[in-house]
């Protein structure tokens, strides 16, 4: 019997933080997804995705990983830092040019919000970084110019949405060509 995700387990989605969990399938294709990615010593950047950072298998990758998330419960986790999208800079200073790969799901999809994570992003990021986003479709040319990613096949199971996301990346990966068999498309 496979042992269901920890994180789902003890962590309920808070509406009032706008948060809803990807499904436990996947949590568990984003963590093998950036662990595969993941080369040695390179630094992660989660923004607004606690149910992956809380749900990674490889020690080594958690202890190079930065949880940026705004819910304080969350905050004895050890990668933990308070981050306020609407203060998109605020307390960063020592991530400036930092993280080689960034996962982002904002509890928002309005321009607004997005151009605030994409400040975020744009600061805390290297150069050549990889960066992994999750958003409706109608999303697709803003992201684009914001962050230079685009869509990607492999979409997530996010249950207690009413609409379907998808993924959005700068750079190619077989995982994410796939369909995910979840959902269907």
């Amino acid at each position: 019997m496979k042992k269901k995700n920890l994180f789902l387990a003890k962590k309920a989605e808070d509406s009032t933080l706008n948060q809803y969990w990807f499904s436990e399938q996947t949590i568990e294709f984003l963590v093998d997804h950036i662990e595969s990615i993941y080369q040695n010593g390179q630094k992660i950047g989660f923004l607004s995705t606690p149910s992956i950072y809380c749900s990674l298998k490889n020690q080594e990758v958690k202890q190079n990983s930065a949880l940026f998330e705004f819910d304080l419960k969350l905050n004895k986790e050890k990668g933990f830092v308070f981050y306020d999208f609407n203060k998109p800079l605020e307390g960063l200073d020592q991530f400036k040019n930092y993280f080689d790969i960034i996962l982002i799901d904002p509890p928002f999809i309005t321009e607004e919000v997005w151009s605030k994570y994409a400040q975020t992003i744009n600061y805390i990021k290297k150069e050549d970084a990889k960066i992994l986003c999750c958003s409706i479709k109608e999303n697709a040319k803003m992201l684009y110019e914001l962050v230079k990613v685009v869509p990607q096949q492999y979409k997530p199971s996010i249950p207690h949405l009413i609409y379907q996301y998808d993924f959005y990346c700068n750079y190619e990966h077989e995982m994410l060509k796939k369909v995910n068999d979840e959902i269907g498309f």
